[in-house]
């Protein structure tokens, strides 16, 4: 099994920035591949970013340019930075992982953009 945890939500104002942590409970190296996910007010759960344990990372054409995932297999915690934040980019951000073929989901953070 893995537990993941994420941190790193908040407020922002549009155009501001913030990073997204998603802490393991094993090494990510173990990890076929880690995602960030999102799920906005009344829409269903959309991909935003992924990388797998050999760092091949890949991104949503919605935030290509503006967000990058990355990890530190040291701490075992894969992160989203996240830049020039929009109002649309408000939502719950949840941390996936794929172990031994199953998905692993974390409780999520909430960021809230504002205009």
């Amino acid at each position: 099994q893995v537990q993941l945890v994420e941190s790193g939500g908040g407020l922002v104002q549009a155009g501001g920035s913030l990073r997204l942590s998603c802490a393991a409970s094993r090494s990510i190296l173990a990890i076929s591949n880690m995602a960030w996910y999102r799920e906005a007010p009344g829409k269903q759960r959309e991909f935003v970013a992924i990388i797998t344990s050999g760092g091949v990372t890949n991104h949503a054409d919605s935030v290509k340019g503006r967000f990058t995932i990355s990890s530190d297999n040291a701490k075992n915690t894969v992160y989203l930075q996240m830049d020039s934040l929009k109002p649309e980019d408000t939502a719950v951000y949840y941390c996936k992982a794929i172990y031994h073929g199953i998905g692993y989901w974390g409780k999520g953070t909430l960021v809230t953009v504002s205009s």
